[in-house]
């Protein structure tokens, strides 16, 4: 941990220039934020095919005063760190183009997330570059954070995988999940999570007031989770009435008894010195983890509950999907991959009160 924490010293006074190609999305807005405030990082350009020549803050009305203008992406300035925020299959095609202009390249697609050419077929319409699918590196610290330091082909992970993800793994590092368990995780997931160009039924007239099933079965973050979690998972996503966020309940039964203390000894354990998960049980009003409380943070909570007459642990997490399960998991990586203090740029503790995500 010494000499983390030295590397991260050295770096602390650097600065180094950045790209957000589609900037002009959610999450490329939030990268943009994230970045404009982020002590080692000068933001050099945003593009956006749409918006090329326009303000950043036309489109951001937040980032106003960010004095940026949009440009064209095939238009790429050479900077030190890419991150890029297109939809699937875009980075794939441009990945080359990226490397050229950058020494690392953050992606917050689905184009390297995965490690095998196979998974493409079976999940997404295959894949172009499947050569470069060994030499990413999944972005989530929690899982990763060995491997990131001077990565320079970073993957962020899919929303819904994270949440799962942060609320599942240390009961598999604690030895209680094997990966032979039924595992059962229902998502609830925010607009925002459908990008900022929508669609007819992420309009609000039909998005308000509901609790919709919009992947029932085979949701594509199933091959992260079953990827880096080592077991299968029956996953359901429901969108739901809220902007920012993603909730995940996941029901695990287990075969022998599981007491109480060893669930706390496995969470305190894995998340003893990482920044960003807090294990969220009990109070009154926020018993359990909820979007809200995350809203425009980095944080992801946990929390569980035990039921031993159905052999079930029952696993709560909650996220903001365009932070933690995006752009500010794409910038925890970067910070971790060029030797920066890991928690720079992502300090904000959220609001409270506040209203709907």
């Amino acid at each position: 941990m010494a000499a983390a924490t030295d590397t991260a010293d050295e770096a602390a006074g650097e600065t180094l220039t950045a790209a957000v190609v589609g900037g002009s999305g959610f999450t490329g807005g939030e990268l943009l934020r994230l970045l404009s405030g982020h002590p080692n990082f000068e933001v050099a350009q945003a593009t956006s095919r749409e918006y090329a020549n326009k303000t950043v803050g036309s489109v951001h009305p937040n980032l106003r005063g960010l004095g940026l203008r949009f440009t064209e992406p095939t238009d790429l300035e050479s900077v030190d760190v890419l991150f890029a925020a297109t939809p699937h299959g875009v980075s794939m095609h441009h990945v080359d183009e990226f490397r050229d202009a950058a020494d690392t390249v953050v992606d917050l697609s689905a184009d390297f997330r995965l490690e095998t050419e196979t998974q493409y077929d079976e999940y997404y319409d295959g894949h172009v570059r499947p050569e470069l699918l060994a030499e990413s590196t999944y972005a989530l610290p929690e899982l990763h954070r060995e491997e990131l330091p001077g990565a320079d082909l970073i993957a962020a992970g899919g929303c819904n995988a994270t949440t799962t993800m942060v609320g599942l793994y240390p009961l598999f590092e604690a030895g209680i999940l094997t990966g032979e368990e039924r595992i059962v995780v229902d998502v609830k997931v925010g607009s925002s999570e459908g990008g900022a160009t929508g669609s007819k039924a992420s309009s609000h007239a039909e998005r308000s007031g509901v609790v919709r099933p919009y992947a029932a079965t085979g949701h594509r973050h199933e091959a992260e989770i079953e990827q880096e979690l080592g077991t299968n998972v029956a996953f359901t996503v429901h969108a739901v009435e809220m902007i920012r966020g993603a909730a995940a309940t996941s029901h695990v039964f287990v075969d022998d008894p599981v007491a109480k203390r060893d669930l706390f000894a496995a969470y305190r354990e894995a998340f003893a010195d990482e920044p960003f998960v807090r294990l969220a049980m009990g109070g009154s009003t926020y018993r359990y983890p909820e979007p809200k409380v995350v809203a425009g943070t980095n944080y992801g909570d946990v929390g569980f509950e035990l039921d031993p007459k159905n052999g079930r642990i029952v696993v709560f997490s909650a996220i903001d999907n365009m932070m933690k399960g995006s752009a500010g998991q794409a910038v925890h990586a970067a910070n971790l991959a060029l030797g920066f203090e890991e928690t720079a740029g992502l300090e904000f503790q959220g609001l409270h009160p506040v209203g709907s995500p």
